[in-house]
């Protein structure tokens, strides 16, 4: 039964805290917020936020507060904001929250409900773990580097997307969400250790049966789904643009070699893997004779899986993403839309771009009766002073924000 679609989406009423990082932690709370959960993200002030520019569609929908971590006021301000959050997300390496005064035992002690989602590379533990690296570096440990790029070359880089977002950033966010499911059992929050490692490890599954079965080749380049076969790979065509074709199945290829007229007892078997490289010769000589949007054009309508290979340009106007309201124009820039889709419960609308650091600390910390006086560090009593030594600054007292109820 259809019902009217509820405002807000369905993580509508969620408040996270998000302690400032790059890449998959950011991706993982930009998620978040753009299904309606209230991200405060919690940024080092005085300083230009890392990568920001870089960030700009990531760190959407937030709002920021500028906080010092080495100032015991400031880490005492994050533990108020805790009190009153479903959700932390950080992504240090291991033993840095614990130093800072924000790790999950200090939060936990404030607020036993609170799920500590915690990212990182190598994960919390192992002899990597306090190692530095990159998605390269994850990939290549993980064998995933290893298993793309041509025979016979090196190893492709396949962006950042395989290890910060799918591998890091996406297990997070599900980690989160499936944490909060069982604290609505539970009425108890945990941590959530995410590593890229594992998460990239996960993404290998498929490829791990296919090993096992005997249907995975060790070269890379040569194997069904690695461009290996001339009929699951990309071709140049004249004007130096290319297609993807992705014609596995039967009927897929059978509408593939009418595409490109060409008879299948014209072409070399495509079950005998010795044939590939004649059959790819064929392909090629075929695809290069005609432009890639007149190629599109041949396949329109039909079941050969052939698509042109378009820039991220050529994306944002292509008539379907267009037609599904793929992309959307928000803070002078085209980017992607939330991401899944509910009926129900239907994502707001990008709401804010990127804030500045330290845009909204006013309005955070008066949620938990703070000013930005609060924060400021106590000077040293003069060396006559009575009492010596220093004194440790104490934050007034004011009623705190009760944990938020279970949410799943």
């Amino acid at each position: 039964m259809e019902t009217t679609p509820e405002t807000g989406g369905p993580l509508s009423g969620l408040r996270v805290l998000e302690l400032a990082a790059i890449g998959p932690a950011p991706f993982a709370c930009m998620l978040l917020a753009d299904l309606g959960a209230d991200v405060v993200r919690v940024d080092r002030p005085d300083t230009a936020r890392a990568f920001g520019a870089w960030h700009r569609v990531l760190d959407r929908g937030r709002r920021s507060v500028a906080l010092d971590l080495k100032n015991p006021a400031a880490v005492d301000a994050v533990l108020r904001l805790v009190e009153g959050a479903d959700v932390l997300v950080e992504g240090h390496r291991p033993g840095v929250a614990e130093r800072l005064g924000v790790g999950p035992a200090a939060c936990l002690a404030r607020n036993p409900r609170l799920v500590y989602g915690r990212m990182t590379g190598w994960g919390q533990d192992g002899p990597l773990a306090k190692e530095p690296g990159h998605d390269i570096n994850y990939l290549a440990l993980t064998g995933a580097l290893d298993a793309i790029g041509r025979p016979g070359g090196p190893p492709a880089v396949p962006l950042n997307l395989l290890g910060d977002f799918a591998g890091g950033g996406l297990p997070l966010a599900f980690g989160i969400l499936a944490a909060l499911q069982e604290r609505g059992r539970s009425g108890r929050g945990q941590v959530v250790d995410t590593a890229i490692v594992d998460g990239t490890a996960a993404l290998l599954a498929m490829l791990a049966g296919m090993t096992a079965a005997g249907a995975w080749e060790p070269e890379r380049g040569t194997n069904v789904l690695d461009g290996g076969a001339p009929f699951y790979d990309v071709y140049a065509c004249a004007d130096g643009r290319y297609v993807a074709v992705g014609a596995l199945e039967d009927r897929f290829y059978a509408a593939l070699l009418d595409g490109l007229d060409l008879h299948p007892d014209e072409v070399p078997d495509r079950a005998v893997r010795a044939s590939w490289p004649r059959l790819r010769e064929r392909f090629a000589a075929r695809f290069a004779t005609r432009t890639r949007d007149a190629w599109e054009a041949v396949f329109a309508g039909t079941e050969a899986c052939v698509t042109p290979v378009l820039t991220l340009r050529e994306a944002e106007r292509h008539p379907h993403h267009r037609a599904r309201g793929v992309h959307v124009g928000a803070d002078g820039v085209v980017q992607p839309a939330p991401v899944p889709r509910f009926r129900r419960t239907p994502a707001p609308p990008v709401r804010e771009p990127a804030p500045a650091v330290g845009a909204h600390t006013r309005e955070v910390l008066a949620e938990v009766g703070l000013t930005e006086d609060d924060l400021k560090p106590v000077p040293s009593p003069p060396s006559d002073s009575p009492t010596p030594g220093t004194h440790s600054r104490r934050t007034p007292a004011v009623p705190r924000t009760a944990p938020a109820p279970a949410r799943t």
